[in-house]
This record gives structure tokens, sequence and C-alpha cells, in this order.
């Protein structure tokens, strides 16, 4: 498993312009609060599949960093309950418009693919870099890299 410095490196390489950087940090946000909420809905005895989600996505993030992985996990249970409580149609255009803000973000201020067309758990290490760069709990070699201006 790659470390976190090595993931918040290689993510970094895909955004590094103004313009993407400001796309994300709304896209990002968006998309997992909308997913969430989305996921909510499909129930699975007495759990629901955005529990599943995560419990998953925590396991993983406390593995690459306790401390930004305790921090994910109580931004995804507010988010959970966020997007649980908003109607179905918002949280499906929402999610699109996330979608939106990170194309937008790649094709007109990047002009490069996504890093998860390359590396598809860039779709779980996006949400915590933003976080990392908010909240800096986790001690980096070399943290300027890290953060999103």
């Amino acid at each position: 498993m790659q470390s976190i410095d090595a993931l918040f490196d290689d993510y970094a390489s895909y955004h590094r312009t103004k313009g993407n950087k400001v796309y994300h940090r709304l896209g990002i946000p968006m998309i997992m609060l909308t997913l969430l909420g989305m996921l909510a809905r499909v129930e699975i005895g007495p759990i629901d599949l955005a529990m599943i989600v995560i419990a998953a996505s925590t396991a993983y993030y406390l593995l690459l960093d306790w401390r930004l992985g305790l921090a994910m996990l109580a931004v995804s249970i507010v988010m959970y309950m966020a997007g649980a409580a908003m109607p179905m149609a918002v949280n499906v255009a929402i999610f699109v418009a996330g979608w939106i803000f990170q194309f937008i973000g790649h094709s007109v201020y990047e002009k490069k693919n996504p890093a998860f067309f390359r590396n598809f758990v860039h779709l779980l290490i996006g949400s915590l870099w933003i976080l990392s760069a908010i909240l800096p709990v986790a001690k980096r070699a070399n943290p300027s890299t890290n953060h999103v201006h």
C-alpha cells in the first residue's frame, strides 16, 4: 500500500492550477455529500449502503493516517446525515453538478485527465487531500505540496 505522502504527491501532480483546485474544493464535497445521501436510501438489513461505504473508506483512511481518518469519519457522518435529509432529486442534481465541476477543472484549467483515470484509488484520496489542506492534522514530510491553495 502506498504511503499517504506518495498518494498526495501523485494526486497533487494532477491538481496544480488554481482554477482546478477551486473547482475541486467545490465539486468533491458536493459529490461526497450527495453520494452518501443517495446510498443512504439503499437499505441492506438494518444498515444502508452509505454506512458500508463510510466504514470501508474510514478503515482505509485510518491505515493511511489515523488523524485524518478520524477527521474524515466526522466529516462523513455529517455529510451522511445532511445528504440523507435532502430529497433524492436534489442529491442527483448536486451530484451531477459536482462531477461537472471536476471535469471543468481538468479540461479548462489543468488540461490533464483526472488522477482517477490512472489510479482508481484517487477517487478516495481527493476528499482526504482537500481535508488535509483545510485541517492539517497529520504531519507530512513536505506539507506545502499537499495543500490546496
